[in-house]
């Protein structure tokens, strides 16, 4: 492999299964002594687009209000509203992307309940998530400032199942025409005088269920209407995003790719794994092994999926001009004992970690199609980078995932090919390892995931080039597969450093420890 003078490798170990693909190919190896690893340069490769690492935040629970947003008055220090120390956590995450204000909650939203004045702005009852009030004190120019305080992008999800054409209209002429129009000297009445820069709009959220029950056939005649009127006005350029399938309906897919394409840049995919069923989802923190290698195979199910969609996209789509967006997924447990009925609040362990080192590697390997990628949710709901209870933060075991994994953002895809051990529970098999990785400015960054929860996993690492000079980096783990941070132990699961690596030639060997996610950066000599 020809890198730059110093190339760094940096490898983030997780429980996860190896699968192969166009840039990554596993073999199994049963009652091999040790796993091989080969990392080499590809042509053509794709860039991981950085909004893969996106994130979700919708009215639900306490994910805004008590979340995000704690109002000016707040006792907590904010920023204008803003938390300070959910901003300041969020910012270190690298956040690309951030989706509002759903979710099921974007098509019974009116986002003109939410501008001017906060004490006339109307109340409204949250009817998806828990019938709760809401005084709409966060709306659009809070998200946006918000958006404006992480330097990421706003996705803003339309109004299709209660809205109408006109209304989603208004709303992207106010968010972002600079002229003179009823909507613009609205938004400067309001104290925005310039437009921001809105990249993304989804027309409709989940309208097979939540948003409309539609059929596809249905949907894809009400999206060419409703995304008629999302305009781009002089200086803007607004992506357009379909609601695409939910998780296996490839028959969804093929009627929006079939009737729409032409007239949208993206469309969507939800995807949310569990152990149980809907009604009884699973514990969050009570399981079994059993139960853990269940999520690792549901988990690595998602290679299987994007390529189920994959190929009905490249079927309308050949060129790849249309984005494949997974701006839903993650894990869905039975709301946390004693929470509210309706909020969605759940803990988090390593095993909720290990799942996302799986989602965020398939996505990193399919990154010619999956262009985005948002994990539900943000703060407070579903698989949270963050959990909050009154003045107090902790971070989940996810959010270091997030952290840790960051340094793909806008990076070359590389290939890697693994020979993996085989991970076995009850006479079932799993490949002990997964991988991706990219090219970035100062070399290569690699993610390994190990799945194995009963043992660490031995590796062997050729980087083709140089001889290796340096390998630094950390490793997150816990003692029991449920092990999670709480408010009077906020670091039960965190990073450490990464010991007892062996270098000879272009090769490291060392452990993963089981249960683990570990990162670090390989740098070769010159």
């Amino acid at each position: 492999m020809r890198f730059s003078k110093t190339v760094s490798i940096c490898i983030t170990v997780f429980l996860m299964v190896s699968v192969s693909s166009v840039v990554s190919k596993t073999a199994v190896k049963h009652g091999a002594d040790i796993n091989k690893l080969k990392i080499s340069e590809q042509s053509g490769a794709p860039i991981i687009a950085p909004e893969i690492y996106g994130h979700f935040s919708e009215h639900l629970g306490r994910c805004i209000y008590g979340g995000i947003w704690v109002g000016e008055d707040s006792d907590i220090p904010n920023v204008k509203g803003i938390r300070k120390d959910v901003l300041d956590a969020l910012r270190n995450l690298n956040v690309p992307v951030l989706r509002w204000p759903g979710g099921c909650f974007a098509d019974e939203y009116h986002w003109k309940d939410g501008i001017g004045p906060k004490d006339q702005r109307p109340e409204i009852v949250n009817t998806h998530w828990g019938m709760v009030t809401e005084d709409n004190s966060f709306g659009t120019h809070e998200f946006m400032r918000l958006c404006e305080l992480l330097d990421c992008e706003a996705y803003i999800a339309g109004n299709v199942g209660s809205g109408t054409p006109e209304e989603m209209m208004d709303w992207v002429e106010y968010l972002t025409f600079a002229g003179k129009s009823e909507m613009a000297n609205l938004r400067r009445k309001n104290g925005r005088e310039e437009p921001w820069d809105v990249k993304y709009f989804g027309v409709g959220n989940e309208n097979w269920g939540c948003g409309g029950n539609m059929t596809p056939e249905y949907y894809s005649d009400v999206y060419k209407r409703y995304q008629t009127y999302v305009k781009n006005y002089p200086g803007s350029r607004v992506k357009k995003i379909a609601c695409g399938p939910n998780s296996w309906d490839t028959h969804w897919m093929e009627v929006l790719m079939r009737n729409c394409r032409g007239k949208m840049d993206a469309i969507s995919l939800h995807y949310y794994i569990m152990t149980g069923s809907w009604g009884n989802k699973g514990s969050a923190v009570d399981f079994e092994e059993k139960d853990w290698f269940k999520l690792m195979d549901n988990a690595l199910k998602v290679r299987d999926l994007l390529a189920a969609h994959i190929e009905i996209m490249d079927k309308y789509d050949p060129d790849k001009s249309i984005g494949l967006y997974v701006d839903e997924w993650g894990t869905w447990w039975n709301r946390q004992p004693g929470s509210k009925p309706g909020f969605l609040y759940q803990q988090n362990t390593i095993r909720d970690a290990v799942s996302a080192g799986i989602f965020l590697n398939e996505f990193n390997k399919h990154a010619k199609r999956v262009k985005m990628a948002n994990i539900a949710q943000t703060v407070n709901v579903l698989q949270a980078m963050i959990l909050t209870k009154q003045e107090k933060m902790i971070l989940t075991p996810t959010y270091h995932v997030f952290e840790m994994y960051k340094h793909h953002q806008g990076s070359e895809l590389v290939n890697s090919s693994l020979e993996a051990r085989s991970y076995s529970l009850g006479g079932e098999n799993l490949p002990a390892l997964n991988v991706s990785a990219s090219k970035t400015d100062n070399g290569v960054y690699v993610t390994i995931c190990n799945i194995n929860h009963q043992s660490g996993e031995k590796i062997s690492i050729e980087v083709e080039g140089r001889d290796i000079a340096d390998v630094s980096g950390r490793t997150l783990t816990a003692n029991k597969i449920n092990s999670h941070n709480t408010f009077s132990s906020p670091g039960n699961v965190q990073p450490t450093a990464l010991n007892d690596v062996q270098i000879k030639g272009n090769t490291l060997s060392l452990e993963l420890p089981a249960k683990s996610v570990s990162a670090f950066t390989v740098k070769q000599k010159n």
